[in-house]
């Protein structure tokens, strides 16, 4: 064969391969624009795309690795090749320590591959675990994400996606035949609802976008400094008046415009969100008045650990009389899921602020803010009770006899509340820092958080934890 002639022959594998297809236009979304560079262009089976994209480039200024599936090539089938070449992605990132972001949009796995496919599968699963947090991982589910294609998207850090796609284990048709499923099954609804998607958007458009702003709240990886973004003014104040109102409180405390709020159908009792404050960005717990249950548990949990995976500071707004008290809640496991969020914080080495501005009792207090637990910093405002059991319940097993035909139980809950309840009680025990007032509350964040930039702490050796499971 002649030079030209192979010239020839590349030029038109080159131009098969690179044929403009939705996954090349996603990557094109995701990364800065002229900034993608595509990996292993020619690989493919039989002569034909392998039905996924892969390269690198960069998002918002910092690189990043990505992969794209590409159901309209061989239906995105997973073999041998689409595998190698995914594999490949995980393997660069975690020699340069950049973030990888998924685009998941497969139909399954190539049968005639047989147990090759299988490998492929085991292969990307076992890189999404080694990497998980040494660098970012994000997933997006812009199409049909099933089987073991949804365990590998789900070992991310977080996952976001449009809402027409799909993501499930079972395929639903096969989980409703068999009385199993609910009609909504593997619907992005039903992902949000079980706290599998983090973020939910209108269209692949929109969730693209947001990718690119989740993941440059986060560092590069878990020895780079946290995220910095120029730093502007809080938002409404308005928030400050209503510490149930979780989201407009942290938009009052956060520089305007920097919050996103992940798992919002998820958990009703709390609020999880990264926001920057005075331009670091860092995450954000809030309870909303109301006893949290198995579900705000988990949801404060992921956001935890993710944050404290990359140093990321976490700031815990506690505002709750303690952990749902349920028979049917025990049955299902309520236990072990609040065990588990106090594992997380106790363990966390990363910054940790909390602020209480309402209620805090019992183990929810030992868990969300004490000192005693590994809390860096906490501050109360003059309205918080803090306390070792509802108000309720002390007066009735500690002062009832202080209720008298002159004093009603009101007027003693009342006076337990101003007295051994309140912060300034657990200031002067040194089990809080400060008691400031709420339009206080952002500047406090933002010189203790400048104290906490230089915070180092080396845990005991081990392998790992033994979380509650």
């Amino acid at each position: 064969m002649s030079g030209l002639t192979k010239e020839n022959a590349l030029a038109a594998a080159l131009a098969q391969a690179q044929e403009a297809t939705p996954a090349r236009r996603r990557l094109e979304l995701l990364f800065d624009p002229d900034s993608f560079v595509e990996m292993d262009t020619l690989a493919g089976v039989k002569g034909q795309p392998c039905g996924v994209v892969t390269g690198y480039g960069t998002i918002m200024g910092g690189p990043a690795y990505a992969f794209a599936q590409d159901s309209t090539q061989t239906g995105g089938a997973v073999g041998r090749i689409h595998g190698r070449r995914i594999a490949r992605i995980y393997e660069v990132a975690l020699k340069t320590g950049a973030p990888v972001i998924g685009i998941f949009d497969s139909k399954g796995l190539r049968l005639d591959e047989g147990v090759e496919a299988l490998d492929a599968y085991g292969e990307m699963l076992h890189l999404a675990s080694t990497l998980s947090g040494v660098v970012p991982q994000l997933s997006l589910v812009l199409g049909t994400c099933g089987g073991t294609s949804a365990l590998v998207a789900a070992n991310a850090d977080f996952v976001v996606m449009s809402k027409d796609a799909e993501f499930f284990l079972t395929p639903p048709a096969i989980a409703q035949s068999a009385g199993m499923g609910a009609p909504e099954a593997g619907s992005a609804a039903a992902a949000a609802k079980a706290g599998l998607a983090h973020l939910v958007c209108e269209d692949e458009q929109a969730a693209i976008e947001n990718a690119r702003r989740l993941v440059c709240t986060l560092p590069l990886n878990n020895l780079a400094a946290p995220a910095v973004f120029e730093s502007t003014a809080a938002g409404d104040s308005a928030g400050l008046a209503d510490p149930a109102n979780a989201a407009a409180l942290v938009e009052s405390l956060t520089d305007a415009g920097s919050a996103l709020e992940l798992m919002a159908d998820f958990g009703s009792g709390a609020y999880t969100a990264m926001a920057a404050v005075g331009g670091l960005s860092c995450g954000f717990v809030a309870t909303k008045g109301a006893a949290l249950t198995s579900d705000d548990c988990a949801k404060m949990a992921k956001l935890v650990s993710v944050c404290d995976a990359f140093q990321v500071p976490v700031i815990t707004l506690v505002n709750t009389p303690g952990f749902a008290p349920s028979s049917v809640a025990e049955l299902a496991g309520s236990v072990r899921d609040m065990a588990r969020l106090g594992h997380i914080y106790a363990e966390a080495t990363t910054a940790k602020i909390a602020v209480i501005t309402g209620a805090a009792y019992g183990a929810a207090y030992i868990t969300l803010a004490s000192h005693a637990a590994n809390a860096d910093y906490t501050a109360a405002w003059p309205g918080a009770s803090i306390s070792a059991l509802p108000p309720s319940a002390a007066v009735a097993l500690l002062h009832g006899d202080r209720i008298t035909a002159e004093k009603s139980r009101q007027q003693v809950e009342e006076e337990y509340l101003a007295n051994e309840a309140s912060p300034l009680n657990a200031a002067a025990q040194c089990f809080i820092d400060s008691v400031l007032a709420p339009e206080a509350t952002r500047d406090y964040l933002i010189s203790t958080l400048e104290v906490l930039s230089s915070k180092r702490v080396h845990t005991l050796p081990k392998k790992h934890s033994n979380l509650p499971l």
